[in-house]
């Protein structure tokens, strides 16, 4: 063993009463805050409305969460449906055992995000190249899950900056006491990406999803060599992990994508019509809208009525006109009480 080394913690489940706290959740929903957070800031920073970000993790995080899970579990089917598998079929369901796959997580997370800026009215894209830097700072919080849990380590070493490791634990090799951290690299990765991308975006005018198609191809490249390092059981394909080939289409794909998006100049929407008028609201539904215009109408007709009142009353209360001579002979024959009692009459008639 070196004479120095990141030593494990000794534990990773703290029990509050009957409930347990479990160190690999806490860095997730730490990591969920700090992204939202981010994301809040950079979204009013392009003229988005305060709140936004937040709505929308209502929906990304569930989907993510699942989306991690089930390419996890596809992908090391083995570790819980095989005939040797260590694990029991409904561990499957337990995601503080084995974790999450990043690439599910993204996904599926971004297919919650895509359901619910269609029902803001809101473009997709502006949305993920503000979200962009606080994901990038979100996975590298929840890889600090991977140091409690005592996983995902890579292979033997004796460096200072090595990582102890339990004898026994899956992917251990027996006579080595330390390995990489590779949790440890991932992380500084990832905030160093973010930072990255922080800067990229004050300095250039990256819009239309090329910023965060810079952070996919960021992650992967970083991704490629650090799975690289790890010595866990994983599928492999011509020598490399599978999670090594993922990453290599991945990042074909973003490339591609940043490319050819390079002269879109196509408006995005920030904020979905006139916040006032409920007709341009795609939070609310067209009865809503159809019930605020018919109490709209009723208003002005009874605005409308009230105004002839008044100019009705008005006009009862001027003096007839001098000039007319005729007029002023013919009043003077009539019952001034008649006159009032008719002119009453045919304004109760006209209303």
């Amino acid at each position: 063993m070196p004479l120095a080394f990141i030593p494990s913690p000794s534990q990773g489940v703290w029990n509050l009463g009957p409930i347990p706290i479990r160190a690999y959740a806490l860095c997730i929903v730490l990591g969920v805050v700090v992204a939202v957070w981010i994301g809040e800031r950079r979204w009013r920073a392009r003229g988005g409305q305060p709140g936004t970000i937040t709505d929308l993790a209502v929906w990304a995080v569930p989907f993510g969460l699942v989306g991690g899970r089930l390419y996890h579990v596809i992908t090391d089917w083995q570790l819980y449906f095989g005939a040797d598998a260590p694990n029991q079929p409904i561990d499957a369901l337990y995601i503080w055992k084995g974790g999450l796959g990043i690439w599910g997580a993204i996904a599926l997370g971004g297919v919650g995000v895509w359901i619910a800026c269609r029902r803001r009215g809101i473009s997709l894209t502006a949305v993920a190249d503000a979200l962009a830097p606080g994901i990038a700072v979100a996975q590298g919080i929840g890889r600090w899950g991977n140091y409690f849990n005592q996983e995902l380590f890579g292979s033997p070493c004796d460096y200072a900056w090595c990582l102890e490791i339990d004898p026994g634990r899956p992917g251990t090799v027996p006579g080595a006491a330390t390995y990489h951290p590779t949790f440890l690299y991932e992380s500084l990765w990832d905030f160093a990406l973010a930072g990255v991308l922080i800067l990229l975006g004050s300095r250039l005018a990256l819009r239309h999803g090329r910023l965060f198609a810079l952070y996919v191809a960021g992650y992967t490249v970083g991704r490629f060599w650090i799975e690289g390092l790890r010595v866990d059981p994983a599928h492999e394909i011509l020598g490399l992990r599978l999670n090594q080939w993922t990453s290599v289409v991945i990042f074909i794909g973003a490339i591609a994508y940043f490319w050819l998006t390079r002269n879109k100049t196509t408006e995005e929407i920030i904020v979905a019509g006139d916040g006032d008028d409920p007709a341009h609201d795609p939070a609310h539904g067209p009865e809503q809208a159809e019930a605020t215009e018919l109490a709209t109408a009723d208003k002005s007709a009874t605005a409308d009525r009230s105004a002839k009142d008044a100019e009705a009353a008005e006009d009862s209360a001027d003096p007839p006109n001098s000039s007319d001579s005729s007029d002023s002979s013919d009043s003077s024959d009539v019952d001034p009480d008649k006159a009032t009692s008719g002119v009453s009459g045919e304004e109760a008639g006209g209303r």
